[in-house]
């Protein structure tokens, strides 16, 4: 019951719940204690309603931000607290007294400080709000930028200024229950006096030497810092916080350019969510900012995602742009007709050439390039068979995507049936689930399958701990579980406390990597991988979720996978190990395969997931296992030979289209030479490739 009250009211935990039914009841209380009148019941109920209101706030309580929407906002309920409070003096017959009349003054002055200080806090945030955000870009040099204010000066400020009153509040039901007038306005004065200071302390922040620069100062220099860095390649992206991981599954690649490279994102929370990088970083949420960005060096643009913001670099004509994905799969989003758009398409292999010349989007084979996938090189090959240990089985459905389609997760329909035969197979398997991130963000009915298939992993791997066919060492599991404390301890001092108390702009000057210091935290990133799994008994199940370990952590010490169509599946094949891929739709076996070429060397799965004895079968005995040749074959068409490595193959691809662009260039350059009055109009519209915009022109742009 509790559990159910939790999930409703969106709460994290049972005291977050507690905390929240004591605020809502707190103020009747106060009522009913005021028209008593009882000024103990009153001081009771009060602390009780700022104290849970402050734990609230704390916790960032989903329910009392909902409390705004529904007119009973943090200022109403402190509002609400001191009318109690006039109620009860009143109550008390005390209203023809002076701390009744100084109790309406201050509570009228203090809210008339609300005011100024809700300005100045705002008008400091704003003005500390770049209209760039960069990392590793050299700012401090060109630019001062000043420190923020003191944090507790403007976190959660709103919060920190209403309970000023406290003193005020302390007071007066001081001299309620005394008669005792000087206690009422000492506490009175208190509070006056230290929200006057507040908003004092604040004022020397919005103007001066501690603001920062304005828009653009900031801007010229980071064109300055462009000229001399001359980025000659741009990943591009744009989209939600959830989306973050479409880009940086691409920093390594990017690190790896042999060309400048530069990352442009569009918003500040795909910034926050960006893994750590060498590469230098600029975040440009304005259109008209970026439109008018000195990007006159770089000649390729490279778009990870088929989003609407993409026009406002995608108009650029000095710089070939290039649709490259975020995967490679055979869902409808790998042959999106917005890829026209681009000058080419990069795709893994033979494979995602064929996708587009089937779909027919417009897309011509011409402007298409296989680059293979460079992220798929910490993958390891299939090593034989599990010589004696236990094998591993991995299951790695996907999420089940925005149009409801029941071919997209297998969770719902069979994930229980493919977890329950795995964890009662015989000879036995190891089971490691790592669902999608996104799942059941969309469908509840996804969200409670995956509840069910994490409670059948958790209580089989229960069972198989106290089950004596089933030994570890416990001496090297301790060994590993120590080295695992001493990295996280290493990486927690690398990386700080965790809590950053930079603001954006501050971030903005000093965030330029520690070449050292990023190197030693990859090192320690892979030892912890490897002690993670030396740590877990290699015969336990276990549900793996967040960013760590990784999937390609979890392919590299699996034997074989089950997954659903998915670039999952496509990334998986680059091991050559045995995998299985769920028809959740029911579609028919010759129907699935033709449809989707990365399940063409997959054991097929019904819903039952009756199939699964060919894929446990494969896995133990490989020289019986019928599609060894298939994933081979499949391999090359999906993700193209191994023979250039795929980095040098993306690298080339980058330098031929440098080329492409740098020969456009000249050619407009001899056009105006010539006379040409359209190149000459054209130079001058778009000087060096930088677009000299308007916001009205941005707002069409983005509008077409």
């Amino acid at each position: 019951m509790i559990s159910t009250a939790i999930r409703v009211a969106r709460v994290g935990s049972a005291a977050e719940l507690a905390a929240a039914a004591l605020m809502i009841l707190g103020f009747p209380a106060l009522m009913v204690a005021a028209l008593v009148p009882s000024v103990y019941a009153f001081a009771a109920a009060a602390a009780v309603t700022y104290l849970a209101d402050h734990y609230l706030h704390r916790k960032g309580s989903y329910l009392v931000n909902r409390l705004s929407k529904v007119r009973a906002g943090l200022s109403i309920r402190f509002l609400i607290r001191q009318l109690l409070l006039i109620l009860l003096l009143a109550r008390m017959d005390l209203s023809n007294g002076l701390v009744f009349y100084g109790a309406i003054a201050c509570f009228i002055a203090f809210y008339g400080l609300q005011a100024p200080h809700g300005a100045l806090v705002t008008l400091i945030r704003n003005r500390r709000r770049m209209p760039v955000a960069t990392r590793n870009v050299d700012l401090k040099s060109r630019i001062r930028i000043p420190d923020a204010p003191p944090r507790g000066l403007l976190d959660r400020s709103a919060e920190k200024m209403l309970h000023l009153d406290l003193a005020a509040v302390v007071g007066l039901l001081i001299s309620a229950a005394t008669d005792d007038v000087v206690a009422g306005f000492v506490g009175i004065g208190i509070t006056l006096a230290l929200g006057c200071l507040y908003v004092v302390v604040l004022m020397p922040y919005v103007r001066g030497r501690k603001t920062p620069p304005d828009a653009d100062t900031v801007l010229a220099a980071v064109d300055d810092w462009l000229a001399e860095y001359r980025p000659g390649t741009v990943l591009y992206f744009s989209g939600s916080k959830d989306s973050a991981y479409q880009v940086n599954m691409w920093l390594e690649t990017m690190e790896q350019l042999e060309s400048r490279p530069l990352i442009l994102l569009r918003e500040r929370v795909i910034l926050q969510s960006l893994a750590p990088t060498t590469v230098p970083v600029i975040c440009v949420p304005g259109g008209v900012h970026l439109m008018n960005m000195d990007l006159s060096t770089v000649r390729v643009a490279l778009y990870a995602a088929n989003v609407g913001k993409n026009i406002h670099l995608l108009r650029v004509p000095t710089m070939k742009h290039v649709f490259i994905g975020h995967g490679d799969s055979d869902k409808l989003a790998s042959v999106n007709p917005f890829s026209k758009a681009y000058d080419e398409v990069w795709t893994a292999g033979r494979a995602g050439r064929d996708r587009y010349a089937i779909a027919d989007v417009g897309v011509r084979d011409d402007d298409i390039v296989e680059v293979g996938r460079p992220q798929l090189a910490p993958i390891q090959s299939l090593q034989g068979a599990p010589d004696g240990r236990i094998p591993t089985v991995l299951y790695a459905p996907t999420w089940e995507g925005w149009d409801g389609n029941p071919g997209n997760t297998s969770l719902v329909l069979a994930g229980e049936n493919i977890v329950k035969k795995l964890v009662k197979a015989d000879p036995p398997v190891r089971v490691l689930y790592k669902p999608h991130p996104f799942t059941g963000t969309v469908s509840a009915e996804a969200g409670a399958a995956h509840r069910r298939v994490t409670a059948l992993v958790q209580k089989a791997a229960t069972a198989r701990a106290t089950d004596a066919r089933f030994t570890a060492d416990p001496a090297a599991q301790a060994a590993a579980q120590a080295e695992l404390t001493r990295i996280e301890t290493r990486l927690t001092e690398l990386a700080g406390t965790g809590d950053d108390k930079r603001d954006e702009a501050e971030a903005s000057r000093d965030d330029v990597v520690d070449l050292k210091k990023h190197e030693e935290i990859a090192r320690l990133r892979a030892a912890w991988n490897d002690s993670y799994w030396q740590a877990l008994p290699p015969y336990q199940h276990a549900v793996i979720t967040g960013a760590e370990p990784r999937l390609y952590d979890c392919f590299n010490v699996s034997d074989a996978m089950v997954s659903d169509i998915s670039s999952v599946v496509s990334d998986f094949i680059a091991s050559g190990k045995p995998y299985a891929v769920t028809d959740s739709a029911g579609v028919g076996v010759e129907e699935f395969k033709r449809a989707n070429t990365a399940v063409r060397a997959a054991v097929i799965l019904s819903n039952s997931a009756k199939e699964l004895g060919g894929l446990l079968d494969a896995v133990r005995d490989p020289s019986a296992d019928p599609l060894a040749a298939d994933r081979a074959e499949l391999k090359h068409y999906l993700l193209g030979p191994d023979e250039p490595t795929s980095i040098q193959q993306f690298n080339d691809a980058v330098a031929a289209l440098a080329r492409k662009a740098e020969t456009r260039n000249l050619g407009q350059e001899a056009r105006i030479a010539a006379g040409d009055p359209e190149a000459a109009e054209l130079a001058e519209a778009l000087p060096g490739g930088k677009p000299r915009t308007t916001p009205g022109e941005a707002e069409g742009a983005t509008a077409g």
